[in-house]
């Protein structure tokens, strides 16, 4: 039970926030949620699997792609049928995706995901289907509405924050779950030698797939949300650089942790947004992915287990 405490603390935390939030902190704490849903589906194929993925883009672009197009332009649709929608479709392509690809391992796996995530965002890219290079809007957003009383209006910012803050709640207890299952165990021995499970008598490949689909299905829900809050999508959510961040979030808060998947969204967010503040860096802001590179290059060199291994860090250095 102590280690549920630290993250319903947080929860409630954050529940409370909206109150002393200006409506700028406000959207960036939605941002970093999103983002934090993003990691977290990431982290179980990465550190509960051992499966490193560079096309993870393309489940988040799908599901924010669905969202939209499923809208139309014929009033608010219902969160109900349209966020199984997106979530539905961006699990369909990771079978399909997962079922190909898990064939292969180590570096061949990263590229056939990387190729897969590419071809997905050339679907969106080079078609009238997803507005081509400028991407779509979102003319309408989705609410829930029961009897003519409307429940949930995700166009109307207190909605929207809670119901982001609901789904991190919902994927952090998840994986929490599934990481402490006989699947998660399952996985974690795959992680750390697959044949000596095979040898066990488990079905691996059938264990990595069910991974991935559900990876895949928790990345159409942070895409989902994505589309909502912005109210547009653009094929660069389907892009390697997209799969490269949220890789560089996992590594940066610490790989096999889900608080530290959090903790990585909320470092790699916020030092993003401080480095590309002309108000505070000035011309420097312009050059933002090179200070922002160089800063989690620094941190991955001092810090080998992420943020997460921190206080351990310190608590070592205080023995010393």
């Amino acid at each position: 039970m102590r280690s549920w405490v630290a993250p319903v603390i947080v929860a409630l935390a954050l529940a409370a926030l909206p109150a002393v939030l200006t409506p700028y902190t406000q959207d960036l704490v939605v941002k970093i949620a999103v983002y934090a849903i993003f990691a977290l589906s990431l982290e179980l194929l990465v550190g509960a699997a051992g499966l490193v993925s560079l096309g993870h883009a393309a489940f988040l672009g799908i599901g924010a792609y669905v969202t939209v197009l499923a809208s139309g332009n014929g009033g608010a649709a219902s969160v109900l049928w349209l966020l199984p929608a997106a979530v539905g479709a961006a699990a369909l392509y990771a079978v399909f995706v997962g079922a190909l690809s898990l064939r292969t391992q180590g570096v061949y796996f990263i590229m056939v995901t990387l190729a897969f995530a590419q071809m997905a965002y050339f679907v969106f890219h080079d078609t009238k289907l997803g507005g081509g290079s400028d991407g779509i809007f979102l003319y309408s957003k989705p609410v829930i509405e029961l009897g003519g009383t409307l429940l949930l209006d995700l166009d109307r910012k207190p909605h929207l924050y809670y119901a982001v803050l609901a789904a991190l709640v919902f994927s952090y207890a998840l994986l929490a779950l599934i990481n402490r299952s006989r699947f998660g165990h399952a996985l974690a021995g795959i992680r750390v030698n697959e044949q000596r499970m095979r040898a066990a008598g488990f079905a691996t490949y059938g264990y990595k797939l069910a991974a991935f689909v559900i990876a895949g299905a928790l990345a159409g829900l942070a895409g989902f949300l994505l589309a909502v809050k912005d109210g547009a999508v653009n094929p660069e959510l389907l892009s390697w650089h997209e799969s490269g961040a949220v890789l560089l979030m996992v590594i940066l808060g610490g790989i096999g942790s889900l608080r530290g998947a959090v903790i990585g969204a909320i470092a790699f967010t916020l030092l993003k947004e401080l480095y590309q503040s002309e108000a505070l860096l000035g011309p420097l802001a312009g050059h933002w992915q090179l200070t922002l590179g160089l800063t989690i290059i620094a941190f991955v060199a001092l810090l080998p287990k992420g943020l997460i291994g921190l206080k351990a860090r310190l608590a070592g250095a205080g023995r010393g």
